[in-house]
């Protein structure tokens, strides 16, 4: 199993280079689970691939470095790179992400991606702007809850 789900997160990796949305989204389980510093915990596929076009239509330029995957019995971790330009700033971010998979029916069921957050409020709000949101939960609250607010208007019906 190891070797199929590493194989299953390269192919995910491939295809958020590519922004190939399409393809991503055949890879997740239609149960999956996914949470991050900003958008904590997410439920379903459309919602996650709502998340997913939200970030790409928000992240100029984005591209994708997958430096390691390591499988183990249950689980494939990864060490990744996302370099984009955060559009409401227009400052680059070169963000480094850890992740972490499992699989259901051959398919991701849940991933957990992990970066410093005060590393990006700097880089994406600028330093002194950065610096405070990053250390101030109130203002860490605030982002989150502008991302989710994101997310909802992108997923409206038209």
């Amino acid at each position: 199993m190891s070797d199929t789900s590493a194989t299953l997160v390269r192919t995910f990796y491939d295809a958020l280079a590519r922004r190939d949305l399409d393809a991503m989204e055949r890879c997740y389980h239609p149960d999956v689970t996914f949470g991050d510093p900003i958008f904590q915990e997410l439920e379903g596929r459309a919602r996650i691939m709502g998340m997913w076009r939200l970030l790409m239509a928000r992240g100029a330029g984005l591209d994708v470095s997958l430096r390691r995957v390591t499988a183990g019995p249950h689980e494939v971790t990864t060490d990744w790179i996302a370099g984009y330009t955060f559009t409401a700033t227009g400052r680059k971010v070169v963000n480094q992400i850890d992740s972490l998979f499992r699989f259901e029916g051959g398919l991701i069921v849940r991933q957990h991606d992990d970066f410093d957050f005060r590393h990006w409020s700097k880089m994406a709000l600028g330093r002194p702007v950065g610096l405070v949101v990053g250390w101030t939960p109130a203002l860490r609250a605030r982002i989150r809850s502008r991302a989710m607010e994101g997310l909802r208007e992108s997923m409206a019906p038209a």
